[in-house]
């Protein structure tokens, strides 16, 4: 089964400040080779503060199929583990920090009327 417990299809849990060390170094790293980071700080518990903000964060958590994603992805980016979020015109992009760290590409199509 190769890494993983042979009870468990799951990567080892990684406390968060392991999570925390290794984001900073990653930091560090790309900011030496000049990269610009915007990274994700949530103060407190609210992630937003914004009408459409938190109209947002309703509609998403509108969707049951994604349920367990969206209470992970909340925790993370109050964990402070999104060291990075870029949004564009039809794609948002993060660099975050779990049991390792990775890259997370998302597409939206355009809606056409």
């Amino acid at each position: 089964m190769g890494r993983y417990s042979r009870d468990s299809y799951y990567p080892p849990y990684v406390p968060v400040a392991e999570r925390r060390k290794e984001a900073a170094r990653l930091i560090d790293k790309l900011k030496k080779k000049g990269q610009t980071l915007n990274p994700v700080a949530v103060e407190g518990c609210i992630i937003s503060k914004t009408f459409w903000g938190k109209q947002w964060c309703k509609n998403l958590e509108s969707y049951s199929d994604y349920e367990n994603r969206l209470l992970r992805g909340r925790t993370y980016v109050r964990n402070g583990s999104v060291v990075d979020l870029g949004i564009g015109a039809g794609e948002v992009t993060a660099l975050v920090s779990g049991s390792s760290i990775y890259t997370v590409n998302i597409t939206i199509a355009g809606v056409e009327s």
